[in-house]
């Protein structure tokens, strides 16, 4: 009897030891946390530089290119920069808009920006008073009044309020220039809005948590009080009784925003302080825990157009995270978890897939300009 007890007892000593070893030897798996330093996200001069490089090396070339149009007659087969000369480049319309943007944003951030005087001459040759006149005219075509609704719209106002931000001679004349292009954007969210039922709660362009937050920034900056009625009218309507988002579904395949983290960062703008307080904490529960992680989007093949977008769904996340923690302070370890988002794509933005360096500078500006916020 002593005998076995001894053996057992050797046994369980010999399992523990083989277990312990194993636990040092073995490579973490991907499902176990570890403890790492998160750089801190920043958009300093020398990112900036790097950025700038992706919108200026595709704002003028035209190919490849998808249009992304319904063809009424054959007038209307045209090549990209007869039938977007202020928008042809950077491979569609939306993502041009927003390069444009990222230009602007950069030269108001940082005046002694690389190649200022290059982005000054192709800001001005692109956004003047003919090419926009153009653009006007193409949603003035039969069946092209909702061209690039709403992703596209969004980003022309979100150019349109950098623009009118800044304090620039320069941004004056696009700003003028601009001008007709813009009224047509925000009368087509007037004729819209009143019209969808339902918002659109997916992770890519259609998405209306997105739409209308950038035209609620928009409509706030110019003191478009109609627009802004509107906004908050549609969003209560759709949004304000929803609770329990099932974040942990996301992000989809092919998602570069995400639906309940777009929600919450509209919803943070249109409530009061408070309001939001309460209706985050049933919509996202999960968010108060000091110790909430939330994996990034990790991309399978940054070569494949669709899957890229995982890139996209990571700075978008890091801005709508930067945004909750500005708004109520108590939030303020998503900091954190934004910064990891931007760590994990943004080394991958600047390389030779244009599949992602068309557009993928621009969330990296926006998250980056938030994380400073």
């Amino acid at each position: 009897m002593m005998k076995i007890k001894t053996l057992s007892l050797l046994v369980l000593v010999i399992l523990f030891t083989v277990s312990c070893i194993q636990k040092k030897q073995d490579p973490v798996s991907e499902a176990t946390p570890v403890e790492t330093k998160v750089p801190v996200a920043e958009l300093s001069l020398d990112e900036a530089n790097r950025l700038s490089q992706l919108p200026l090396q595709c704002m003028q070339t035209e190919y490849p290119n998808k249009l992304g149009q319904t063809l009424n007659d054959s007038t209307q087969l045209r090549a990209p920069r007869q039938l977007h000369p202020a928008f042809y480049g950077c491979f569609d319309w939306h993502s041009s808009v927003h390069g444009h943007w990222s230009l602007v944003r950069l030269l108001k951030e940082f005046p002694g920006l690389e190649g200022e005087a290059e982005i000054r001459s192709r800001l001005l040759e692109n956004i003047s008073k003919e090419h926009i006149q153009a653009e006007v005219a193409y949603f003035e075509m039969e069946g092209n009044a909702n061209y690039e609704r709403t992703y596209g719209w969004a980003w022309l106002l979100k150019l349109a309020e950098e623009l009118h931000t800044w304090n620039d001679p320069l941004a004056r004349e696009l700003e003028a220039n601009l001008q007709p292009l813009t009224a047509v954007i925000v009368e087509g969210y007037q004729r819209f809005l009143p019209k969808l039922l339902y918002p659109i709660r997916v992770g890519e362009h259609p998405n209306t948590a997105f739409g209308l937050a950038f035209a609620w920034d928009y409509a706030q900056t110019t003191g478009n009080e109609a627009l802004l009625a509107l906004i908050q009218d549609k969003a209560g309507e759709y949004y304000l009784k929803d609770t329990n988002c099932p974040i942990s579904w996301e992000p989809g395949g092919s998602d570069f925003l995400s639906p309940c983290l777009e929600e919450a960062d509209l919803m943070r703008r249109v409530l009061p302080e408070e309001a939001y307080r309460t209706w985050l904490k049933a919509f996202l529960p999960q968010l108060s825990d000091k110790n909430y992680t939330l994996e990034p989007g990790r991309v399978g093949d940054r070569s494949d157009g669709k899957l890229v977008h995982l890139d996209g769904v990571n700075f978008s996340r890091a801005w709508c995270l930067y945004g909750i923690a500005e708004t109520l302070p108590e939030y303020a370890h998503l900091r954190e978890v934004a910064a990891a988002h931007i760590a994990y794509s943004l080394p991958s933005v600047v390389d030779e897939n244009y599949e992602g360096t068309h557009w993928l500078g621009t969330f990296a500006i926006y998250a980056l300009a938030k994380a400073g916020s």
